[in-house]
């Protein structure tokens, strides 16, 4: 099960070096934990004090879906794939990554 658990985090670390790539930011950026949301923030391009609400309990949780949406829209995609990304990452990722979304 740990293999599997380290396959599905190397996939996700992959995937988001490639969207923040995309996005022209650097791609090491997925590698560095608190640095990686704050890029992430900026492709969604939301103000980068949105990285204080992610801090509370609740309302952290619903801004990190909001980003994630922002994402896939920034990409061309649908709210409703942004709600995957924000859910099932580890699918929606690399479909984000590997496919050919342009950033907008």
């Amino acid at each position: 099960m740990s293999f599997i658990g380290l396959l599905i985090v190397v996939l996700v670390v992959v995937s988001l070096w490639k969207v923040f790539e995309k996005a022209g930011q650097p791609g090491w950026a997925a590698l560095i934990p608190i640095y990686n949301i704050i890029v992430m923030i900026q492709v969604a391009k939301r103000p980068l004090w949105w990285f204080l609400l992610l801090l509370i309990p609740l309302v952290g949780m619903v801004i990190a879906v909001i980003i994630m949406v922002d994402i896939a829209k920034a990409f061309g995609k649908s709210t409703l794939f942004g709600v995957g990304l924000a859910i099932f990452g580890f699918i929606f990722l690399p479909i984000l990554a590997f496919s050919d979304a342009e950033y907008h």
